[in-house]
């Protein structure tokens, strides 16, 4: 099966920065789009951004400008580096291997004064 460990979440006043991390293993973690994923108490799970296998970033609207995703394939890594960050960005993040069932436990995010 196909492992995900996401890491880096934390509390972090607006404005502030985190990284995440996703750990995959179980796949060839190159062949693969990786997405992130974020959800809110009381919301449905979103897509805030995504990378193509070859390196090609996507950012959903809410997140474009202050996030940017990047993956290290030689270490079967993604990243989510995530800048000025607002309350609206709390959720647990989770990463995805293209269109696959697999998610890891996910990483809360809080964004909070």
């Amino acid at each position: 099966q196909v492992q995900l460990v996401e890491s880096g979440g934390g509390l972090v006043q607006p404005g502030g920065s985190l990284r995440l991390s996703c750990a995959a293993s179980g796949s060839i973690f190159t062949h693969y789009t990786m997405g992130w994923y974020r959800q809110a108490p009381g919301k449905q799970r979103e897509l805030v951004a995504w990378i193509s296998s070859g390196g090609s970033p996507n950012y959903a609207d809410s997140v474009k400008g202050r996030f940017t995703i990047s993956r290290d394939n030689a270490k079967n890594t993604g990243y989510l580096q995530m800048n000025n960050l607002k309350p609206e960005d709390t959720a647990v993040y989770y990463c995805r291997l293209g269109s696959g069932p697999y998610w890891g436990q996910g990483t809360q995010v809080t964004v909070s004064s």
